[in-house]
């Protein structure tokens, strides 16, 4: 499932493509196909993301929910589009570009009511100016739960996924197991304006990266790291290999229905 980095680059690229401006929107799947009748020939006014929650505002009353899910995915890309799928979801067109929706858990209209239902649903987003993080230590401070669950809960806090939550407790050498009422203010707020740098980062360069300038291959000698998520990491999808930092092998056991890597000796119990 896409981290939130993704879902908030995906708002900047529909504004840069289509705000403003009037689009051409239909679904030749079908299945969204009244609503996009609806919105056929309005101006997409804002493109907005909480979470791996996606928001698109058309001149409408009404906002566009997108989530990706497990198996959603955005094509974009320049004018003339190509002939549409029957896999298509939803696709809006201008003179200039395209995107294409396939695939998603969700994409449905909604009222501007049921869009802040979602978002109070939600814990904060570090990529969100509005965010609160002091809300979700709240939460934190008085759970049993590990730390590694509380960060992949959504109601804690939002568009943090197994990335960002593996790679951020091992730069802040936490052991994943650890309760989050355990968590000391001080760690807390070292862990938010990590994620908030990371995920920003994130949107920038659309992939996670989060190994410091001297654990990158050049400066260690060794070969670029190769996965599909794309980017330079310490623990995540590194299960038995070595360390960057202490040689030591990283673990991996399964935890809140996903697995979860760490290195048991940079990230003590």
């Amino acid at each position: 499932m896409p981290e939130g980095h993704t879902i908030h680059r995906l708002a900047e690229d529909y504004r840069g493509r289509f705000g403003g401006r009037k689009a051409h929107v239909t679904s030749p799947q079908g299945k969204f196909a009244d609503a996009a009748a609806l919105l056929d020939g309005t101006t997409l006014t804002t493109a907005e993301a909480h979470g791996k929650h996606l928001f698109l505002r058309f001149e409408t009353e009404n906002w566009t929910h997108i989530h990706l899910g497990l198996f959603g995915k955005v094509t974009l890309g320049d004018a003339p589009a190509p002939p549409p799928t029957e896999t298509v979801r939803l696709r809006l067109t201008n003179d200039t570009a395209y995107a294409d929706l396939r695939g998603p858990t969700t994409c449905t209209l909604i009222t501007d009511t049921e869009k802040q239902a979602i978002r109070d649903r939600l814990g904060p987003d570090p990529l969100r100016e509005d965010a609160e993080p002091a809300q979700a230590y709240a939460r934190i401070s008085r759970s049993r739960t590990t730390i590694a669950a509380l960060l992949m809960d959504q109601k804690v806090i939002a568009g943090v996924g197994n990335v960002y939550r593996a790679e951020v407790l091992f730069r802040h050498g936490i052991d994943p197991y650890r309760p989050g009422k355990d968590i000391t203010p001080a760690e807390w707020d070292a862990m938010w304006t990590d994620l908030v740098a990371l995920m920003r980062q994130g949107v920038r360069n659309n992939r996670i990266d989060t190994v410091r300038p001297e654990h990158e291959p050049e400066a260690m000698g060794r070969a670029p790291r190769r996965d599909d998520h794309g980017g330079e990491v310490y623990v995540y999808r590194r299960a038995d290999l070595s360390c960057h930092i202490c040689g030591g092998e990283i673990r991996t056991a399964g935890l809140a229905a996903r697995n979860l890597f760490w290195c048991p000796t940079c990230q003590k119990a």
